[in-house]
């Protein structure tokens, strides 16, 4: 017997060696829970987390929207405004839905300070209607929006913004929150409202401002973050080393609930079909976190709170006054990732702007698909969410498809598949000059094109980019009778 304890003894402690080895510790998606008699000074607060709402405020067939997300936090995590909980979103709050961005995001913020959100991360979408829309949205919010690492292009500073942190008091605890924003911020907005900022790496941004949260006060520190699930997993073990217990993250839409390196990692999909949430105890006495369990959950099944579902009833009226009018009709769906959707979008710039050759746009613009039935204005502010407008820029065949390599964007008026050809056959031209429709976000130079470089003085048409698929849906006439479908063209290019 005791030569089989000592063999279990030499054998754990082989493993702990090889562990620290190889230079750290397992994933896993909790730490030990606490002791069954809790101390004096132990104390739980429960984190519930949201992040890329982008405006998704509505219930759909599948899940629950913001007034069935409020009564499923009141029936299953018995949440009261004033109990031990924590409200946050990792950011990109509004752009998305017809109910959200034709108002500029004035709805969800709403429906948010309803929901009683303590914090939010500012996220790259947040920054879609300009520094003026950004205020606005700040000054109506009743919560705070956070971010460490904007950093102003001219000082240094940290941006005026946001708040780089907040400290807020739950059962007891002094709560320190930071935010963080996506360092893909100047590709994945309009490049020129973040002209006048810098995204300075995570790691730089938390060291810098956790020493000023703890001087501050603060004894929990969690991270509200616009950040993607590997940078997370990155940033663990420098969160450890700091003291931080929580990072959440966001931009990226996936779920995820583990510890690593001791920090509770969360994120919760997009469009309020789920929430993260972390059950914490922390130790006053001893300032240390005794246990952090991170999980997600769908937004299924919980009974509409009547005062947010009041909130967004109003805004859907509003909607509907402006935005209720039928341009035509789909016999089927017309899916996001579709052929058919991207076709149509490229051919109807075209068709409105006939002195253009080609017509590119990103593939991450289109943001849903157009519902069988009939087609509202609202479905396509949908699926353009985005206040832009078409370019025309002037490129070589050869940075034509320099473009088209670098960023594989949805064509018009051409093929990139095979060989480089126009619509009518005829091989592109390495050497000739076309015409090329483009949105304003992509001549910019988001997502990483080259046409602000290679065309400088680009003609900005002003044409909202959603008016040509508006008014080429309208002109057809389209009925149950006589449907949109027969008009799509479906052939990949």
């Amino acid at each position: 017997m005791k030569n089989a304890k000592r063999l279990l003894l030499c054998s754990s402690l082989i493993f702990i060696l090889l562990l620290a080895a190889c230079g750290g510790e397992p994933e896993s998606t909790a730490t030990p829970a606490p002791p069954t008699a809790t101390p004096g000074t132990f104390r739980r607060l429960t984190i519930l987390y949201t992040n890329d709402e982008h405006g998704w405020m509505e219930a759909t067939e599948e899940t629950g929207g913001a007034a069935g997300m409020m009564g499923l936090w009141r029936e299953k995590e018995s949440y009261t405004h004033d109990g031990p909980f924590l409200v946050l979103s990792g950011g990109d709050m509004w752009t998305g839905s017809a109910i959200s961005t034709w108002f500029d995001g004035e709805s969800m913020a709403d429906v948010m300070n309803a929901m009683g959100y303590d914090a939010a991360a500012i996220g790259n979408h947040e920054f879609d209607f300009g520094l003026d829309g950004l205020e606005q949205r700040a000054a109506q919010s009743e919560f705070p929006f956070l971010s460490a690492n904007i950093r102003d292009k001219e000082s240094g500073d940290v941006s005026d913004v946001a708040l780089p942190y907040v400290i807020r008091e739950v059962n007891g605890i002094q709560v320190g929150l930071i935010g963080l924003t996506t360092v893909d911020t100047p590709q994945t907005t309009m490049p020129d409202n973040v002209a006048s900022f810098d995204f300075v790496p995570y790691r730089e941004a938390l060291e810098q401002v956790v020493p000023q949260v703890k001087a501050d006060g603060a004894e929990l520190l969690i991270v509200v973050g616009h950040i993607a699930a590997g940078e997370m997993r990155a940033l663990a073990p420098t969160a450890a080393e700091l003291g931080i217990a929580v990072i959440g993250g966001g931009h990226r839409n996936e779920r995820v609930s583990r510890v690593a390196s001791g920090v509770a990692l969360i994120e919760a999909g997009a469009y309020m079909e789920a929430y993260a949430k972390v059950e914490l105890t922390f130790d006053t006495a001893t300032g240390t976190v005794v246990s952090v369990e991170p999980s997600t959950h769908s937004n299924v099944r919980g009974t509409p709170d009547p005062e947010i579902a009041g909130v967004i009833a109003h805004w859907r009226a509003q909607a509907d006054e402006s935005l209720s009018h039928v341009i035509g009709y789909a016999e089927q769906e017309i899916g996001r990732h579709s052929n058919a959707l991207s076709n149509m979008i490229t051919d109807a710039w075209l068709y409105a702007y006939p002195s253009a050759d080609i017509a590119l746009t990103n593939f991450g613009g289109i943001r849903q698909s157009i519902p069988a039935g009939d087609i509202t204005l609202a479905d396509i502010v949908g699926v353009l969410p985005f206040n832009n407008v078409l370019v025309d820029v002037e490129l070589t065949g050869a940075q034509l498809i320099a473009n088209i390599v670098c960023c594989s964007p949805l064509v018009g008026g051409m093929t990139a598949l095979g060989d480089y050809q126009l619509a009518d056959g005829t091989a592109l031209d390495p050497d000739a000059v076309y015409r090329v429709l483009v949105n304003d976000f992509m001549y910019a130079g988001g997502s990483d094109f080259l046409f602000h470089q290679q065309d400088p003085d680009a003609y900005n048409t002003a044409i909202d980019w959603r008016q040509p698929v508006i008014d080429w849906i309208t002109s057809l006439g389209t009925s149950p009778d006589d449907p949109l479908d027969a008009y799509l063209d479906t052939v990949a290019r």
